[in-house]
């Protein structure tokens, strides 16, 4: 199973530096069954990109956490054994849980497929997003705009031998 793994970049420096992901159990972003359902697509891509896209959420999130954090979001694909990440089904049609899976146990850097991160130019939206993150959550209508801004960034795609130039 492919699995996204939401970071930042002082997150994914020390996944650089320990060559782990996360030491198990730690929440990751997947196609799975609540997620097919939302998306309503039997495109495989698609679903792939929509689980991607939560994951990035979920690293803005992390950004918000973190005000030293550079502001650009982070997400790595791994892949993992199927029996290595679930799904809670109390938690399947959750909007804020769609896609969301567990992976247990240890996750070798190594094993990713790729890393997808922000550009220099989205820094400026990713900060305001993560900023308005908390008043959105609130229900600001204005601050969800904001925090929305950050989506109109693509993620890049880096190989994992660019790693080393990232972080």
């Amino acid at each position: 199973m492919r699995v996204y793994v939401p970071l930042t970049l002082p997150g994914l420096a020390e996944a650089h530096k320990t060559g782990e992901l996360g030491t198990g159990p730690f929440v990751a972003y997947a196609v799975t069954p609540a997620l097919r359902e939302w998306y309503l697509s039997d495109d495989i891509e698609e679903l792939e990109y929509a689980a991607l896209s939560r994951a990035a959420q979920a690293s803005l999130r992390l950004l918000a956490a973190d005000p030293d954090a550079v502001r650009r979001r982070v997400v790595v694909a791994v892949d993992v054994p199927d029996r290595a990440a679930t799904a809670d089904p109390d938690r399947g049609l959750d909007p804020g849980a769609l896609g969301e899976v567990t992976v247990a146990g240890t996750v070798a850097l190594a094993k990713a497929a790729a890393v997808h991160v922000d550009a220099d130019d989205a820094e400026a939206d990713v900060a305001a997003a993560a900023q308005a993150l908390e008043s959105a959550d609130g229900g600001d209508d204005d601050a969800q705009f904001v925090v929305d801004g950050a989506d109109d960034h693509e993620l890049l795609w880096y190989a994992t031998q660019e790693i080393p130039n990232l972080v």
